[in-house]
């Protein structure tokens, strides 16, 4: 075990006085994520924050939403509180620049829908069979969120309007990605005004807007037998539920099994609730609104390996989306 996974086991011993045997890296992206194996065979989950991407106050709110879902019943995973009682502890790690806030998760069993790099696990009458679920699990969350009252001092950031293209979009600026051709930086600042405009005029009232996970991309859903379960919320925030909806979509439009999946995806969102023909046909928009996001994502991390190869395949695909919601738009 090398110096740092071992600091790792040392900060899950103190801080939680859990009884660490083995750890291993899950994801190591902002957030840095591990398997911690226990000595009476259990296992948690280690996360280790990016620097400065929530407030103290933003990451507590986190534990409060998965909470009140499980306490409705949804299989989200459950905060493990340290020694003093806190759902984080904030701490130095040689190893890691800065101050971390670093918290613990019950470890839930189940593989993933599948990865951004190797594509969809289901085939077949699987896909539709998952999708439908995926749906009915993200209306499900759209109808809790709508009658949840958040407590006083609740805070999570918004994928609004201004959030998603206003001069300081929560992931960056997308249109001053360095690797755009000039047509393509033409094309995504003609996008950011359209859909500055289209977005603002959607509106904001509870029937399309609300608490949404905001990332429910194939390897934050976890499938065990008939059961689907919904991990990472990091990204959960304020905003469209068509964003969520399209955030579910997107990677995998470009694969032989799009046109199923999202079939099945509406039809088991309006198992649960109501999703209006003229509301869907806004999916092209929330579509191209997410391939920004993802521009930003490696715009504000053009220094890292994995963003320098990712990019090439994320501008391909935000341009499919902004050109596809663009001609609907004129």
């Amino acid at each position: 075990m090398d110096d740092l996974l071992l600091r790792l086991v040392s900060l899950v011993e103190t801080r939680w006085a859990l009884k660490c045997a083995a750890i291993e890296p899950i994801k190591v992206r902002e957030n840095a994520v591990y398997a911690v194996h226990l000595r009476d065979g259990g296992k948690v989950v280690l996360r280790v924050h990016r620097c400065g991407y929530h407030s103290d106050e933003a990451l507590r709110s986190e534990r409060i939403w998965m909470q009140a879902l499980g306490d409705q019943g949804f299989d989200v995973p459950q905060h493990i509180l340290s020694s003093a009682g806190n759902s984080f502890e904030t701490v130095r790690i040689d190893g890691f620049d800065g101050e971390r806030q670093v918290d613990v998760f019950q470890w839930i069993e189940g593989r993933q829908l599948g990865t951004v790099e190797a594509g969809i696990a289901a085939q077949g009458t699987g896909v539709t069979d998952v999708y439908r679920e995926v749906g009915r699990l993200a209306a499900r969350l759209h109808n809790h969120s709508a009658l949840w009252r958040a407590p006083l001092g609740f805070r999570r950031h918004a994928w609004d309007a201004e959030g998603l293209l206003g001069e300081n979009p929560f992931w960056g600026r997308f249109w001053e990605l360095e690797a755009l051709s000039e047509s393509e930086r033409k094309l995504f600042t003609q996008l950011r005004q359209s859909l500055l405009g289209e977005l603002n005029d959607f509106g904001f009232s509870a029937d399309r807007y609300g608490l949404i996970h905001a990332d429910l991309v194939p390897e934050n859903i976890l499938v065990d037998g008939n059961r689907l379960q919904v991990i990472d919320f990091d990204d959960a925030g304020y905003g469209w539920h068509l964003f969520e909806i399209a955030t579910s979509l997107y990677f995998i439009r470009h694969e032989p099994i799009y046109e199923e999946a999202r079939n099945a995806v509406i039809e088991g969102y309006r198992d649960e609730r109501a999703l209006s023909d003229a509301h869907l046909a806004k999916l092209p928009m929330f579509l191209a609104a997410r391939g920004s996001t993802y521009l930003a994502w490696v715009h504000t991390r053009s220094s890292e390996p994995i963003a320098r190869e990712m990019t090439p395949a994320l501008i391909q695909n935000a341009v499919a989306a902004a050109e596809e919601y663009l001609r609907q738009a004129r």
